[in-house]
């Protein structure tokens, strides 16, 4: 039912008998209710309506902040897709509907800046409802007689300890108005009718008006699973139903004969009846990493009180903000902290109770208490949700370590992407953009599909400010800057034009990397040096750093940070000489040289290493690898430095993130023997439970970062060296490198179709097989050997 579209269905650009001013406007427009009072409030809208034939109603949906739309009581879609007022997406359906009555319900919901979600931005409340055609008069808001009311029982709590999520759910049956979906029940009125929907500023002024973009994703996935394990059903006494994350969980205390009714609940769907005063929690082990919304329905249990709560490990510690979790299978004698839902049955039957909003992690946690009546709890069901990315590569080695991890980078990079990417699921579901680029590349690896990348590099661009520079972190509601992550969106958009390419869509982000570039010098000093720029200079998890900058970084003079400028000064200036601006690419070039030339007094001539301070007291694995990625150094210099770089033991180390750039290095310097030693810090976390990429080395707050899946990325561009070498892969270099292994196959997507590479190792010489789509060439490196590629197969 739901529809891509690329163009605004009512735009009227070139239509001369409109006025000017009001060709970007709809036929409908955005209602609300007359009086709503303050956020947060939850609202339901209806249009009943008569068919005297079946028809198939094409239909442009938006709310703000989110919607449910439902058709005769079922859920059509839930949107909108995720943006900022500049971008404010809707989503087409195409319903067909038989003749007859109906009845069109919007669940829409705003809980205002206190309690939405950190990455939930707003205009102003409302809806709008826009068919095509006949039916946009007749079923039109603004046009229509739709109607609304508050739909009361609705509270919310706070999500410690998910920062940023947006608040949690409480729902008391008992104020709950049930029929709501159906469009039925007492308190209905007419709506109060807002200002036209907008899909092109050409009004003479748009105060507090979203600019509608047609959705750019597909349906986010809706697929219930059944699965689980039942690891744990205790009784807490009665002070402890509320303070349940207060008392460590003992298998000793588990209730191994109540198990087994549970567990077919979970799997069967067989009722469970809990007598009156008691209380179970029940931990169930999903067995993997989900993002999921949760559904329970009950019957009876008047007053009481049923929370469905998440964890992505238990805790050592019952301190929320304490990260140490051990083996994350374990659970005897650790804490479920927590964050979730609450329902609170009012004794009625088959009440089924839902959320707005999807919850995330691996282990689940079911706390029933019940009061003088007992509880039926009839269902428990969870529906998957994310972005629909499906794994399109292949890939083996000989070994076997480098295959074993590969569903969790794949699980955590899945459990990362929805509207938007995130940098965790857990907490804050925020795209970053230095999380992104990461995640991005993998998603390049993995799959043809490049709409969510598109879309990141769009929404940042939106992000910019006058200083030119993008916001650290968007769509976002709370400004925030780290001045390293607008530099690396500039290296993303030339992996972009790159890996993908369209030519038309980089040449309209030119000019943003043009702003970010060109914004970067206000921080040259008066010695030619990148100092201090303004913001959260973050650069890597590096346990010594305070809130991961380096020591300079805040207001110093940094080495780390003006290499990075210089590295992405280059890829700026590669983007500007494939899109024909030579002069603009040399100006870059000129820029960045005259930087490293400054740069020499980070030198250390007698240890073979830039500082990362004047005072040389501060040396770490980040600046030597982007001075080295930066591709200006002398044969010698760099000689110098790889040396160092491996033999040094007092430098500060790359972790998960920033372990990227170290891996690019290393492939730079002919040593993926060192990128699969590294890769201890992936396979350690299998040993410990994981099942996804943690944020950082332990103790790690978030369980899923998929900034962690790079190594992914690698064993197709750094191992099998399947690189592009020029805009949206038209071309492409081969430089297979396989260290310690004795051989290593895999397939990639391509735009144009796959590329396969399988090589091996044999007295000390690479062969293989490459396999390129139709239309596409290219140059393999291998034995000291440059060998041209055509399309097809072909050997070395």
């Amino acid at each position: 039912m739901r529809v891509l579209i690329h163009q605004d269905p009512f735009i009227r650009l070139h239509d001369e008998s409109i006025p000017w001013e009001q060709r970007g406007a709809w036929p409908c427009a955005w209602v609300n209710h007359p009086d709503p009072g303050p956020p947060p409030f939850v609202l339901a809208y209806r249009k009943r309506f008569t068919l005297d034939r079946a028809a198939t109603v094409r239909v442009h949906v938006s709310a703000d902040e989110r919607y449910e739309l439902l058709l005769d009581g079922q859920r059509v879609g839930r949107g909108p897709e995720r943006g900022d007022p500049a971008n404010w997406f809707f989503e087409t359906y195409d319903l067909t509907i038989p003749a007859g009555e109906h009845v069109i319900v919007a669940r829409v919901w705003t809980l205002g800046p206190d309690m939405s979600p950190v990455a939930q931005m707003t205009e102003h409340p409302g809806f709008i409802f826009a068919p095509e055609g006949e039916f946009t008069e007749w079923l039109g808001t603004g046009l229509a007689d739709w109607e609304v009311k508050l739909l009361t029982g609705y509270d919310f709590v706070h999500p410690n300890p998910s920062w940023g999520t947006g608040y949690n759910l409480v729902i008391d049956a008992a104020a709950f108005l049930w029929d709501f979906a159906q469009g039925a029940g007492e308190g209905w009125q007419p709506v109060k009718t807002l200002k036209p929907g907008m899909g092109r500023m050409t009004g003479l002024d748009f105060a507090h008006h979203h600019r509608l973009q047609p959705a750019t994703l597909p349906a986010m996935l809706d697929e219930p699973r059944t699965m689980g394990t039942v690891r744990y059903v205790g009784a807490l006494p009665d002070a402890d139903a509320v303070s349940y994350n207060a008392r460590p969980v003992h298998m000793v205390d588990h209730l191994d004969d109540e198990a087994p009714v549970w567990t077919a609940l979970i799997h069967e769907q067989q009722p469970v009846t809990i007598p009156p005063h008691t209380i179970r929690q029940v931990i169930i082990d999903l067995d993997d990493y989900y993002c999921m919304y949760p559904e329970i329905v009950t019957s009876g249990g008047a007053g009481s009180v049923v929370k469905v709560l998440w964890e992505e490990a238990l805790h050592l510690h019952p301190d929320p903000w304490n990260a140490e979790k051990g083996n994350r299978d374990d659970i005897d004698g650790k804490y479920f902290v927590g964050t979730g839902d609450t329902f609170l049955p009012d004794g009625g039957s088959q009440r089924r109770f839902d959320t707005l909003w999807w919850q995330a992690g691996r282990y689940v946690a079911l706390i029933v208490q019940t009061a003088d009546d007992p509880l039926t709890v009839e269902r428990f069901t969870l529906t998957e949700t994310r972005y629909p990315l499906a794994n399109a590569s292949q890939f083996a080695a000989n070994d076997p370590r480098l295959a074993a991890i590969i569903p969790y980078m794949v699980r955590g990079l899945q459990m990362c992407m929805h509207e938007t990417y995130m940098d965790c699921p857990y907490y804050e579901q925020l795209m970053y953009v230095g999380d992104t680029r990461l995640e991005v590349l993998v998603t390049y690896a993995i799959t043809p599909d490049d709409r969510l990348p598109r879309k990141a590099l769009r929404m940042f661009d939106s992000s910019r400010v006058a200083s030119g520079l993008t916001q650290s972190r968007y769509p976002n509601r709370l400004t925030q800057f780290i001045p390293p992550f607008a530099v690396w969106w500039v290296a993303m958009l030339t992996d972009y034009a790159l890996w993908r390419g369209d030519r038309a869509f980089v040449a309209a982000m030119m000019p943003g990397a043009r702003a970010i570039m060109e914004g970067y010098t206000r921080f040259l000093n008066a010695d030619g040096l990148i100092q201090g720029p303004e913001g959260w200079n973050f650069m890597d998890w590096e346990p010594s750093w305070p809130r991961g900058c380096s020591p300079e970084s805040p207001y110093g003079v940094s080495a780390m940070l003006n290499w990075q400028y210089v590295l992405v000064l280059h890829h700026y200036a590669d983007l500007e000489t494939m899109l024909g601006e030579p002069a603009l690419a040399e100006r870059a070039r000129q820029r960045a040289a005259a930087i490293v030339n400054c740069l020499e007094a980070f030198w250390n001539e007698s240890r073979g290493l830039y500082a990362d301070d004047q005072a040389q007291t501060v040396y770490t694995e980040h600046t030597q690898c982007l001075a080295i990625l930066s591709g200006v150094l002398a044969d010698t210099r760099r000689a110098q430095i790889a040396e160092s770089l491996f033999t040094a033991d007092d430098l500060g180390r790359t972790t998960i993130y920033f372990a990227h750039y170290l891996f690019e290095t290393f492939r730079t310097l002919g040593r993926i023997d060192a990128l699969l030693d590294r890769l201890d810090l992936w396979t350690d976390q299998i040993k410990y439970g994981a099942k996804t990429p943690f944020e950082k080395p332990e103790p790690s707050r978030s369980d899923c970062h998929a900034w962690g899946s790079h190594p992914l990325f690698h064993y197709f561009a750094s191992i099998l060296g399947i690189r592009p070498a020029s805009l949206g892969f038209g071309t492409v270099t081969i430089t297979p490198q396989l260290g310690s292994l004795a051989s290593a196959r895999g397939v990639m997507p391509h735009p144009r179709g796959e590329i396969a590479v399988a090589v091996r190792a044999e007295n000390g010489t690479l062969h293989g097989s490459i396999t390129l789509p139709e239309g596409i060439t290219g140059t393999l490196h291998a034995n000291g050997q440059s060998v041209d590629l055509h399309a097809g197969q072909q050997t070395f």
